[in-house]
Order: C-alpha cells, then sequence, then structure tokens
C-alpha cells in the first residue's frame, strides 16, 4: 500500500495504538475493523505524500534500478539459480512500486485490497468514502495502469467492444473453440455475493472452464457500455438484472465481473448497444 517498510511500521503502530484505545468486546468483526482502520491510515499517509511532494523512502531511482535488473535477469537462466530468481522478485516489486506511484490514493488503495486481499469493493466503499460502483472504477483504472494499458483511446473501445461482441456471439452459438481463441489461458471470471446466491460460481480460472459456462449461453444478453466500458448486460423488460464486465489486454480477455446486486447496477452506467453493435 505504501511502498516503505518505515511507512507501513507507522501505519501499523497507528493502527494498534487505535485499537488499544477501543473496546474489542464491542467489535463485532475484529478483522474488518483493523482492515478499515489500517486503509485510512494508509490513505491518510498517501494524500498527506503528494500535499507535501515527499517521496517513498525507497526513491526516484526505483524504476531505473527496476529496469536494469529486469535487463540483467532476462540474459541469464535465472531460475536456475535460486539467488538471481529473488534478486528478480525484488526487482518486479520495485517496478510495481513504480507503478503504484502514478495512482492516486484512492486508486491504490481499492486495487491494493480488491486485488491482492480480495477485500469486497462493499467494504472498501466507506474506507475511501465512496459508493460501490465508484470504487469498483478507481480499481479498474488502477489494473489497467499496472498492467501497462494507461488511458483507453478510441482505438482501444473500439477493439473492446469488437472482442466482447465476438464473445457473445461465439457464447450465443455454443462455438467453444471461438471462445478459447478470445480468453486468456489464465482468464477468470468472478460473480458478485447476489449472482452467486443464484447459482452461479463464486470464482472460475482458466479458459476452459471459463468457456463452459458461456458456451451456448447468454441467449438474452445485450452488448453494452458499462461504465464506459464494453460490456454485456441482462435487462429482460428493460430492468437491468445483471451486468458483465470485461477487461480486454492484447485483445484478449482476461477477467469478467459479474454483477447483480441492486446497488451496484443502480450505480452504473449502461448503455445498450444492440445487435447492430455486433
Amino acid at each position: 500500500m505504501l511502498g516503505s517498510l518505515a511507512e507501513a511500521d507507522d501505519a501499523v503502530q497507528e493502527a494498534y495504538l487505535r485499537l488499544s484505545r477501543t473496546d474489542v468486546a464491542e467489535v463485532e468483526n475484529l478483522a474488518g475493523w483493523l482492515t478499515t482502520v489500517t486503509g485510512r491510515v494508509c490513505l491518510d499517509m498517501l494524500r498527506a505524500r503528494r500535499t507535501h511532494g515527499e517521496e517513498d523512502l525507497e526513491g526516484p531511482a526505483a524504476a531505473a534500478a527496476a529496469e536494469a535488473a529486469a535487463t540483467e535477469a532476462a540474459e541469464r537462466d535465472v531460475l536456475a539459480d535460486p539467488e538471481l530468481a529473488a534478486e528478480l522478485s525484488d526487482s518486479l516489486g520495485q517496478a510495481l512500486l513504480v507503478v503504484m506511484d502514478t495512482l492516486n490514493p484512492a486508486e491504490r488503495l481499492a486495487f491494493v485490497l480488491h486485488d491482492m486481499f480480495a477485500v469486497p469493493f462493499e467494504e472498501i466503499a466507506p474506507i475511501v468514502g465512496r459508493n460501490t460502483a465508484a470504487v469498483r472504477q478507481l480499481a479498474s483504472r488502477a489494473r489497467r495502469r499496472v498492467r501497462g494499458l494507461g488511458d483507453e483511446t478510441d482505438a482501444d473501445r473500439a477493439r473492446q467492444r469488437e472482442v466482447v461482441g465476438a464473445f457473445l456471439a461465439a457464447s450465443r452459438s455454443g462455438d467453444f473453440a471461438g471462445l478459447l481463441r478470445l480468453l486468456d489461458p489464465d482468464v477468470v471470471l468472478r460473480a458478485d455475493l447476489t449472482a452467486a446466491g443464484f447459482g452461479a460460481p463464486a470464482e472460475v480460472r482458466g479458459a476452459g472452464d471459463v468457456a463452459e459456462q458461456f458456451s451456448g449461453r447468454a441467449q438474452a444478453a445485450e452488448l453494452a457500455w458499462v461504465d464506459g466500458a464494453a460490456g454485456l448486460v441482462w435487462a429482460p423488460g428493460g430492468e437491468l438484472r445483471v451486468a458483465f464486465e470485461f477487461l480486454v489486454v492484447g485483445g484478449r480477455i482476461v477477467a469478467i465481473e459479474m454483477l447483480a446486486d441492486a446497488g451496484v447496477l443502480a450505480g452504473m452506467g449502461v448503455e445498450v448497444v444492440g445487435e447492430e453493435g455486433l
């Protein structure tokens, strides 16, 4: 979250001090309480760092160090040498911190808590003072930057729409091979608690298993812009019931989020494209 061992130690100490002043018997969910308090402490520290122009203790040379280490590792067989493998791991960690420094505090917190620690968006929302839909967008923007995509262009959006449209067509026709071509081998499909309550698996990983979830289905789904990105919706009678968010990288789908929570859906911007968008 902070990219600095010294600052992380300060954050933990501050959270511990707040815990020592709290009647633990009145805390229903201690893990959730600690996550919230520590998250807010980190958020305050990140905001203060930006306000005062402070830098991570690891310093601005992290980018150069990470690039040099990665180049050196690429020239050698790191897998054959545990020590070199450890050095490469450290360099990748530094590179991630460099990218993380491009995120604003709320984006950074949303990304770390959700993508690295699987904290639900509903629990992150009160920490950053946003609604669930807004937090989902914070994490999505952060995820794109971390993956090296940066800001989306019109061409990116057009390619997204093309890939998701092809996915819908393959799903409807039961074109299993076509689905596999569109899915990243390590694709992950996640369903929120509401969708899982309707029988959808909470998480499915791998192209083959995800393709099985969609092959021959999605007959009533429609192509739509979901919060500005290409996605699918199921809206019988014009009432939005389920939305599917897609993360497309390099022309392949790497993640799908199935959302059925009424509160989340109500906060989403949805523009149905229709059949002509396929």
